[in-house]
């Protein structure tokens, strides 16, 4: 078994996949009709065949809720890995990308948190 997709929940699809493809580089994988939303995935630009990353639209009140809990609490809803966190927190910040927590060493790896602007706050790590 292995994990094919999985999902964030957004406030509004337009803006997260916007955000996901030209702020963080992300690559959309798929873009499809589902009902009153669209199924929107992103994958990395380098495993364009690996894991991918539903946008999936926050319209139920318990996903709402869920979302906003988090936020407030300043608990990532997800992790990225990166190769090399400083660059890539001087990338986004270039970028107009706002961190809630600059790259921060804790035990034998670093983490950085930014928020993406759709509800949510990412974590990315360096291992």
């Amino acid at each position: 078994m292995k994990i094919i997709v999985t999902s964030i929940f957004v406030e509004d699809q337009d803006k997260a996949l916007a955000f996901y493809t030209e702020t963080l580089g992300f690559v959309k994988k798929h873009d499809v009709p589902a009902g009153a939303y669209r199924w929107i995935t992103v994958v990395s630009s380098d495993a364009q065949d690996g894991t991918e990353l539903l946008l999936e639209p926050n319209n139920h009140p318990a996903a709402q809720e869920y979302q906003k809990k988090l936020f407030a609490d300043g608990i990532p809803a997800t992790m990225f890995g990166v190769e090399d966190i400083q660059k890539e927190y001087e990338r986004l910040v270039e970028r107009g990308v706002t961190f809630t927590m600059k790259p921060t060493k804790a035990g034998e790896v670093t983490i950085a948190v930014f928020d993406d602007t759709c509800g949510n706050l990412i974590q990315i790590i360096q291992q």
